[in-house]
């Protein structure tokens, strides 16, 4: 399984924002991780601070499923919601925090309707837990 992995802004400072909410392990440390977890399967990273960057990414559909962590547009960005309702593929949304313990403006997602599955507050173990049950699952 062909799997993109997709940050959305400001998770390029993984490891170093924030560490008490994020941890401080890097995305390129965890990503390799992550291939060594799962050397069956093509894992393939893209991060951006540009909505338009991350769209035209997720357009390539050169993938079977995505992992995607839109950071802060989950709140906001209804292009990204719309982009990810027309791609027919299996899609987790991930966020490292459990945003329903964050500030009112994190606890809404309107990217998550737009995916199969959501996972809050297992930190970098999310992205694992997703290719796990992207993976495996017939239903996702």
């Amino acid at each position: 399984m062909k799997v993109l992995i997709i940050n959305g802004p400001n998770l390029n400072l993984l490891g170093t924002r924030e560490p008490e909410i994020y941890g401080s392990v890097s995305m390129e440390e965890y990503l390799e991780k992550l291939k060594s977890e799962f050397p069956a399967h093509e894992l393939n990273y893209y991060q951006s601070n540009i909505e338009g960057e991350l769209i035209n990414r997720l357009q390539v559909n050169d993938f079977d499923a995505i992992v995607i962590n839109p950071g802060a547009f989950t709140h906001y960005s209804y292009a990204i919601a719309d982009c990810l309702k027309n791609i027919q593929k299996p899609k987790v949304e991930v966020h490292i925090s459990n945003i329903y313990k964050r500030e009112e403006f994190r606890q809404k997602s309107v990217t998550a309707a737009c995916t199969d599955a959501v996972l809050s507050g297992f930190g970098m173990e999310g992205y694992r837990l997703a290719i796990v049950s992207l993976i495996s699952s017939k239903n996702i």
